[in-house]
This record gives structure tokens, C-alpha cells and sequence, in this order.
């Protein structure tokens, strides 16, 4: 069992993908309303080295000594990994010893504003960062940021690392009613996507229960209507988590064995953790899943969003 990798996980995005965590749960520079890992337990911008590079660079060459080459390794996990000092040093030991295999970081986007940041991710195949908001008061409703970051420079950063990285851009935009889907942002955040010119822009909802109340997801019909909005046509909506039944490296045991706990006592994500000894990511692939089979519910309680069989 490895401390700071995780899968590899069915990705409905990048197939079967070997994670890669770089920070301590939950430690973030936003704090999102959504975040299917629940509420930042430590909100800041500063880089540092949160975990060890030689940990990192002995599990990366352990796994790949015991097991076949994944789709894609995917900078992820239950925090921001841009906040690590190391970053871009793991991305170039990996694209000198497997450079067959493509890299991803999945961010926020945050930090790509700092110039380190920028010239540490050149080497990577694809970055997917978040842009939920175009006006301050969406961006703090939705992302509660850390203090010292303004939407106006979290846009910029995006259009700048944009104009010297050679690989893809994935722009994601998670869409929650009555928070960012008004006229006036709506029409800021196609001036944004225009300027930053991302390979494409995967628009996005909620999945699950977010980490306050009274927030739902968009429906297919609203996603549908923000595009015609738009009328950009790079703009798709993310296809649905349940697919990741398909893939082949979706496993029948896990599932079984997330459906064998909930069934003896509802749980929350951080008790699957403990009990089941997989990072929350890979955790939360599956619950989407069961989710949109409708084989689990949700409560939440004072302890957080728990899971439970469907009655």
C-alpha cells in the first residue's frame, strides 16, 4: 500500500490513471462549496515541500516495477499539488524514466499566476485547471479562497501559462445554480475562455452533496442552455460518471466492498479511508458510481455527509 499514490482509478476523463498526491489531506488554497473531499482543513498559497520528494520518487519507482504502465499519471488528490515546491522535479524524473506515458495535473488553477509555477508545469502532456467564477463575489461564494487571491489574477495567470504551454489545456467550469450561472457571470467567463484559449472547456456540475447545504446540481437542460450561450464550440459537457463502468480498470471488489461497510453502518468518506485503507480519490470514483446507480444515499449529520445503502 502506497502512502502517496493512489489506483490506478477508473478516470472518466483519462482512462485508467495512476495518481499521484503531493499535498496532506484537504490542504488547498480554495475551499470549495462543492468538493466531493469535503471542507479545507488548512486554506493557504504557500509552497513548500508538504511531502517528501525522495517518498514520492521511491514509491513512483517501486510501482512501476510491480505493475503495468497506466493511461496516464494524474497530479491529483485530496488538496492542490501546485502547492508542493517539487512538482515540476517529479514531472521531469518521470518524463526521463517513462516518458511514454502521458502526465496530467489536475489544479485548481489557482497558483498559475506564480511564474515558478508556470515554468514547473511545462513538461507535463495536459493540465486540467478550474475556472468556476468570473466576478469576485462568484469566485468567494463559490471557492472561498485563501485572502491573498482575487479572480482578476486567477484569470490572468490562466491566459498567461496559456500563451507558453505547449500541451493541452482543459478548462473545467463547474456550474451551480444560483451561484455562477447569472447573466453577468456567464457572459464574464465567456470572455475569460475566450482570452485564455484553452483546448477546450468541459463544463460541469454537481455529482453529489457538496460541503455546504441548499446547493443542487445543474440539469442537462441548463448545461445545455449556457452553451447556446456561448456558442463556443470547444465546450462539452462531461459525459456521466457512471460510465466509468466501462473501463477496464474498474474494479467489482472495491465496489463490493464500499457496499459490504455501508450496509453494516452509514459512513462518511474519511471512515472508508480508515476502514478500507484507499486514498478518498479512488473512494470517491466508486461512490459516483453507486451514486448514479442508485444503489447509495446521503445524509448529512453533525460528523459530515455519510453514505449509506439505498432503502
Amino acid at each position: 500500500m502506497y502512502k502517496h499514490l493512489f489506483g490506478p482509478v477508473p478516470s472518466r476523463r483519462l482512462g485508467m490513471s495512476l495518481g499521484v498526491d503531493l499535498v496532506p489531506h484537504k490542504v488547498c488554497s480554495l475551499n470549495c462549496v462543492y468538493c466531493e473531499c469535503g471542507a479545507s482543513t488548512t486554506l493557504t498559497t504557500e509552497r513548500k515541500e508538504y511531502v517528501s520528494f525522495d517518498e514520492i520518487i521511491t514509491e513512483l519507482k517501486d510501482f512501476f516495477k510491480n505493475n503495468p504502465n497506466p493511461d496516464f499519471i494524474t497530479f491529483s488528490g485530496a488538496g492542490e499539488p501546485t502547492l508542493n515546491i517539487h512538482i515540476g522535479k517529479i514531472i521531469d524524473f518521470l518524463k526521463s524514466n517513462f516518458k511514454d506515458i502521458p502526465i496530467a495535473v489536475l489544479t485548481n488553477g489557482s497558483l498559475l499566476n506564480n511564474k515558478n509555477v508556470q515554468q514547473e508545469l511545462l513538461n507535463a502532456d495536459l493540465i486540467l485547471p478550474s475556472l468556476d467564477a468570473a466576478t469576485d463575489i462568484a469566485f468567494k461564494k463559490i471557492d472561498r479562497p485563501s485572502s491573498d487571491l482575487n479572480v482578476k489574477n486567477y484569470i490572468q495567470g490562466l491566459i498567461d501559462f496559456r500563451s507558453i504551454f505547449k500541451g493541452d489545456l482543459w478548462l473545467e467550469i463547474m456550474i451551480l445554480p444560483g451561484f455562477n450561472d447569472d447573466i453577468e457571470n456567464l457572459t464574464l467567463l465567456k470572455e475569460a475562455i475566450l482570452k485564455i484559449n484553452p483546448t477546450k472547456v468541459q463544463l460541469n456540475t454537481l455529482d453529489r452533496p457538496g460541503v455546504i447545504e441548499n446547493i443542487r446540481a445543474a440539469t442537462r437542460i441548463e448545461l445545455e442552455n449556457i452553451i447556446k450561450l456561448w456558442n463556443i464550440d470547444k465546450v462539452e459537457i462531461i459525459a456521466s460518471s457512471a460510465k466509468r463502468k466501462d473501463n477496464k480498470s474498474f474494479r467489482k471488489d472495491t465496489e463490493n466492498a464500499i457496499l459490504e461497510t455501508i450496509s453494516r453502518r452509514p459512513c462518511t468518506l474519511e471512515d472508508l479511508e480508515k476502514i478500507l485503507g484507499l486514498h478518498v480519490n479512488e473512494i470517491n470514483k466508486y461512490l459516483d458510481v453507486l451514486d448514479s446507480d442508485n444503489k447509495i444515499e446521503v445524509s448529512r449529520q453533525e460528523r459530515g455527509l455519510f453514505y449509506q445503502i439505498k432503502k
